[in-house]
């Protein structure tokens, strides 16, 4: 008789430990979780403001180079397509796309001195390179908190406990362009 009454102490024991662990590791998903969509929401709230400059950006440089329209049209074009996307890999993509054409919009406005020298358009370029560092910085922390969140969903044992309650991978931050990607070339 003490012998089963001692089975049954160890296999409750060993149950409530592993509901306990279960418990723990799906908390520590969930709080992953939750970073990961602050992390973006941050992100988010930066993108937001720099949708809100834009519009002015390109105002300022409609008036002195009208007939860079298709540059114009494809950086507003950017803008409503990352603004409007409906998940965030849209998301994502279409603020690659965004970063691109506002590099094509300030290459456009070099070949324009007298609107390189607008007061205007020099404190939104300021205000602009601003708010892209801070997305910088956005998407750094971002992409550091999909690392944890991805790796945990992966590693054994809470990859099960993670695939039992559709925890799924995020998507990472990446650069569309490769040419991006590439080193600098410096001529003189």
């Amino acid at each position: 008789m003490p012998g089963i009454l001692f089975a049954i102490i160890i296999a409750i024991v060993v149950i409530v430990a592993i509901v306990l662990a279960f418990v723990g590791i799906y908390n520590s998903l969930v709080k992953k979780r939750n970073t990961v969509e602050e992390a973006f929401s941050t992100m988010d709230v930066y993108m937001k403001k720099r949708f809100d400059l834009i519009p002015n950006l390109v105002e300022t440089v409609k008036g002195y180079a009208a007939h860079e329209k298709d540059t114009l049209e494809r950086v507003i074009s950017a803008r409503n397509m990352a603004q409007s996307a409906s998940t965030s890999e849209g998301r994502l993509q279409g603020e690659a796309a965004l970063s691109g054409a506002l590099k094509s919009l300030f290459a456009v406005a070099e070949g324009y001195p007298q609107l390189r020298a607008n007061e205007n358009f020099l404190g939104l370029q300021s205000q602009l390179a601003d708010v892209e560092d801070d997305i910088a910085s956005a998407r750094k922390y971002y992409n550091g908190t999909v690392r944890i969140y991805n790796t945990k969903t992966e590693l054994f044992p809470s990859a099960l406990v993670a695939s039992m309650f559709r925890f799924g991978r995020k998507p990472l931050y990446e650069i569309a362009d490769t040419a991006e990607r590439g080193n600098v070339k410096v001529q003189f």
